[in-house]
Parts: C-alpha cells; sequence; structure tokens
C-alpha cells in the first residue's frame, strides 16, 4: 500500500506552484491546515468512508463544514473556485486521507521559498534568552535561511544541546559524547 506522504507529495507540490503563481501562499497554508483539522475528527472520517453515500453528498458536508469556518473569516477555502475545486479532487480521488501530509508538505515547500526553517533546540536544563539568540544568530549563518526556533527539556541529555533543522541533526549533547566515549573505550 502507497504512504499518505507519497500520495500527497505531487498534490502539496501543485497546490504550492499555484499559490505560489497567485501569491496566495498563506490562504493556502490556513486553508489546509484547517482541512487538515476537519479531516482528522473521527465522525467526519466515518461519515466520508461510507460507500452509500454520494460523492456529492460527502463533498457538501464539508463544503458545509467550510462554510461555517469561513464566516469567520478564517479562510478564503470552500467558496472559492480553487478550494472547492480541490476538495473535490481529493474526494473523487479517494485521497482526503491524505490530507495531513499534504499540509505539512506545503507548508515545508513554503517554509523552503521564504527562506526559513524550523528548529528544534532540545537541551537537558532551559537555555537562557541570550543562549536561544546566539543558537539562532548560528543556524542562520550556518543555514543561510531565517530560524523559527523551538526549545525543549530532555534531562537525560545530561548537558549540552540537540538541535533538529529539517533533516539535519546536530547532537551535542553531553549523554552522546559519553555514550561515544564509552564505544571507543570498549572496543
Amino acid at each position: 500500500m502507497i504512504e499518505n506522504k507519497t500520495i500527497a507529495r505531487p498534490y502539496a507540490q501543485a497546490v504550492f506552484d499555484l499559490a505560489d503563481e497567485n501569491g496566495t501562499l498563506d490562504q493556502w497554508s490556513r486553508f489546509l491546515n484547517i482541512a487538515s483539522n476537519i479531516l482528522s475528527d473521527a465522525t467526519i472520517t466515518f461519515f466520508l468512508s461510507k460507500p452509500t453515500l454520494s460523492k456529492k453528498q460527502k463533498f457538501d458536508l464539508l463544503i458545509d463544514l467550510f462554510n461555517s469556518i469561513e464566516a469567520e473569516n478564517v479562510i478564503f477555502g470552500a467558496q472559492d473556485l480553487f478550494g472547492s475545486n480541490f476538495l473535490k479532487l481529493l474526494l473523487e480521488s479517494n485521497r482526503v486521507t491524505a490530507i495531513n501530509e499534504i499540509s505539512e508538505q506545503f507548508d515545508a515547500l513554503k517554509l523552503k521559498a521564504e527562506k526559513k526553517v524550523e528548529v528544534i533546540v532540545t537541551s537537558a536544563s532551559p537555555l537562557s534568552s541570550i543562549q536561544q539568540e546566539s543558537i539562532a544568530r548560528s543556524l542562520k549563518k550556518r543555514l543561510n535561511c531565517n530560524v523559527i526556533m523551538q526549545t525543549d527539556i530532555d534531562k537525560s541529555l545530561i548537558g549540552g544541546v540537540v538541535i533538529r533543522a529539517g533533516d539535519i541533526v546536530i547532537d551535542g549533547s553531553l549523554r552522546t559524547s559519553l555514550e561515544q566515549l564509552n564505544n571507543v573505550l570498549t572496543i
């Protein structure tokens, strides 16, 4: 069976290309995130999986859900031709289960286009604002893009930090250093 990540890739790229061309990256990002939240509801996915319902009935449910959200001026989505056509395409292709991955991959493409990277810095104890700024500056210089940093605490690290930026992992933790020293000494 094909994974949703594989299924999502061409959809995310197509939507990204359309949004980039039309200058609507932020609107599409919100639309996809809300669609992901709506379609992650077990009751809705159960309803959409019923074979006795027509695709039109399923589409009408999604449009009604988006219209209720749009009334609050949150997104452009369901009344917009592109947004409603995208929902219809996902329903007709039986790809609504991939919406979460489509949203994630779209956001990754958006960050890359905006020369931004999300970074998770894990440390054994809370980092001071000076330490965070220093790490952000160093990463900005090294990765040549703006850094959106999130910090986490993991007391098992003992000391140091582990930095995750996409596929890049910089492990400067004391725990890893001790493990590497142990491996060298036991050989």
